[in-house]
């Protein structure tokens, strides 16, 4: 391979401009967008202009782009609404492509499956965004956890929770095209931190509930951060909770919501437990300052610490988070250097087995095994 790999971005919309492309035009000496793909030509012709080689071609349809003998593709970057993920994916694995797919995996474990089997066929590199797992906090809890610092973590929280601040933007509220609400948008991101930190991916069974009362509700739309929304075209949940439990007898609790009425909201934060120590991450939400806060027992003593903000110090200005610029040198260095990307495609399945088991004991009022 070239030492620049060759991108093509399928899906030019909010994710894929204010993260993806941003992101790797951080790494000219190693990267370059050469195909741009969207269904509406003018967002992928923008695309182009902005990030685009001289010679970037444009597509509407990825299928054509795929097939183009004319261009030379290494990478694709599926960012798309969830239920497009599967078929995208698995097309460019067929055309021999690596694939960075946006979080979520899929919006159902048999589309997670189909990717997995084709990623296997392919010998390519794999890897879901969730760019989370980059930030300082997330980093330092990780490494805690590594080394052994809260022993055994037999129970965790994993959080999504927004007061009011449901996206009106793109398709966000159309369940046939994203599969559900904040469950499957925010919820996603706090469940991999959780079992990231956990390093525990083997859930035995969850019971959950999904609601489907301020979304819809005439007077909901009111205070919401992004503007209001309509009720009436409100399809997917406002707000989802689910108890997983591990088959080491961990357990998980998941809260994820666009809107609620509740005083704090926080989101890809997680609460640990653990039989030496516990730790939480604040982030977001009612958090502008990202907290991380261990407790433990020193001198018989109970005891809290922190992260100092003063050794914080963001090296990327503008364009994307600091987050989503590591996420995309981590995922560079792995296809030019043939390494494992942070961010496993086989971690990622859990993760949408996991939410698809809550939706579906939400409906059936049942526990679901795996």
């Amino acid at each position: 391979m070239a030492k620049k790999v060759r991108v093509a971005i399928v899906g030019c919309g909010g994710i894929a401009n204010q993260k993806h492309m941003p992101s790797l035009a951080k790494f000219p000496e190693r990267a370059e967008m050469v195909a741009f793909c969207d269904i509406i030509p003018e967002r992928a012709e923008k695309a182009k202009a902005d990030y685009g080689t001289a010679d970037a071609k444009v597509y509407t349809d990825y299928k054509e782009m795929l097939a183009d003998k004319s261009i030379e593709i290494d990478v694709v970057h599926v960012c798309t609404p969830n239920v497009a993920h599967c078929p995208i994916t698995v097309a460019a694995f067929e055309a021999g492509k690596h694939v960075m797919c946006e979080k979520p995996m899929a919006h159902c474990t048999a589309d997670a499956q189909k990717m997995i089997d084709a990623w296997k066929k392919s010998g390519k590199k794999f890897t879901i965004g969730y760019q989370n797992r980059f930030r300082d906090d997330t980093q330092t809890l990780h490494a805690s956890c590594e080394s052994g610092e809260l022993g055994e973590i037999y129970m965790a929280k994993a959080h999504a929770l927004r007061r009011r601040a449901v996206p009106t933007w793109g398709v966000f509220p159309n369940k046939s095209l994203q599969g559900g609400g904040p469950l499957i948008d925010i919820g996603t991101h706090a469940l991999d931190i959780t079992l990231w930190m956990m390093d525990n991916y083997e859930p035995e069974s969850v019971s959950g509930q999904v609601f489907y009362k301020l979304g819809r509700d005439e007077h909901g739309p009111e205070g919401n951060v992004f503007g209001p929304w309509d009720p009436k075209t409100f399809e997917v949940e406002d707000s989802a909770f689910g108890l997983v439990k591990m088959k080491n007898g961990a357990v998980i609790y998941l809260e994820a919501s666009w809107a609620l009425n509740i005083l704090k909201s926080m989101e890809a934060s997680t609460t640990l437990c653990g039989t030496r120590a516990g730790a939480e991450i604040h982030h977001g939400g009612s958090y502008p300052e990202d907290e991380l806060i261990y407790n433990t027992v020193e001198h018989n003593q109970l005891m809290e610490k922190i992260i100092s903000p003063a050794g914080k110090v963001d090296f990327f200005e503008g364009g994307a988070a600091a987050e989503a610029v590591r996420e995309q040198d981590q995922w560079l260095d792995a296809i030019l250097n043939d390494k494992d990307p942070l961010v496993k495609p086989e971690q990622a399945f859990v993760v949408t087995q996991i939410l698809e088991g809550i939706y579906k004991s939400a409906e059936s009022g049942k526990e679901v095994f795996f």
